[in-house]
């Protein structure tokens, strides 16, 4: 499941916004605005062919609530966390999370 930075981009204002008021319908619009306070300028329709891109990996859902479509992540960060964390083990150490912790305790001591 894995993503680029823009669609983490996304994912996190989705986040945020949900965490803001779970109950809050999100259009495209709350998100470019979002990211836009942010510092991150995508014209509205890069934000929409992304999100409908996230849209087609399941990451989101969009429903339709009178003519505007809105959109929910359909896994909190934790979960999406803990996709791409057994995506990466299984890649790159065969599914040994004990070999993937020892690389990423050697490789943070050099980043500190």
């Amino acid at each position: 499941m894995a993503c680029g930075k823009l669609e983490i981009d996304i994912l996190n204002s989705v986040w945020k916004l949900t965490s803001e008021d779970e109950n809050r319908d999100i259009s495209i619009q709350d998100v470019v605005d979002d990211l836009s306070a942010q510092g991150v300028e995508r014209a509205y329709t890069t934000i929409k062919t992304v999100m409908d891109r996230l849209t087609a990996k399941s990451i989101l859902v969009r429903y339709k609530s009178g003519k505007k479509f809105y959109y929910s992540a359909t896994m909190n960060k934790e979960e999406m966390a803990v996709e791409n964390l057994k995506e990466l083990s299984s890649q790159f150490f065969d599914s040994n999370y004990v070999d993937m912790i020892r690389f990423i305790e050697r490789n943070f001591e050099l980043v500190k």
